[in-house]
């Protein structure tokens, strides 16, 4: 196992906190340039699975970009560019609100499903094989310290 020091070649930090800043840092990059290494072989970046996603989970319902960009992890991206480059691919559709005239929504289509479907399976195989050198309780312990840091 490669310390964080050793990774980038730093042996002090000021403190544990910044230690671990940095490590949480360096370590989400990793497995973020990771992610989008295994998407790009379904001509897929991170937001974009990210937004077909979301939209699988609601299907078949629709919803607005602007609940999109709510429910997206990487809050900087522009979800309404993000449907644009979906619709040439012809993975989403937009629809007219019924309840709002001025509102679109946006839907995913049977191809879209198919291909998040492709898509998510390579990215669980790329998951798993990140986190298999962690134990259920480590997991969990994982997933309980990230959530604490963000509450």
């Amino acid at each position: 196992m490669k310390s964080i020091g050793d990774a980038i070649k730093q042996n002090k930090f000021s403190s544990e906190f910044q230690k671990a800043a940095i490590n949480l840092a360096y370590t989400s990059s990793g497995i973020r340039n990771a992610m989008n290494a295994t998407l790009r072989k379904f001509d897929l970046t991170l937001p974009q699975f990210n937004v077909l996603r979301i939209l699988k989970g609601m299907h078949p319902g629709a919803t607005s970009v602007k609940d999109l960009t709510v429910r997206m992890i990487d809050k900087s991206s522009n979800a309404s560019r993000l449907v644009d480059r979906l619709l040439v691919k012809e993975w989403v559709e937009r629809l007219s609100c019924p309840k709002d005239r001025r509102q679109v929504d946006v839907t995913i289509t049977k191809k879209g499903i198919e291909h998040i479907n492709k898509a998510s399976k390579s990215l669980e195989t790329f998951s798993d094989s990140i986190f298999s050198k962690l134990d259920n309780k480590e997991i969990e312990n994982l997933n309980y310290l990230l959530d604490k840091l963000r509450s």
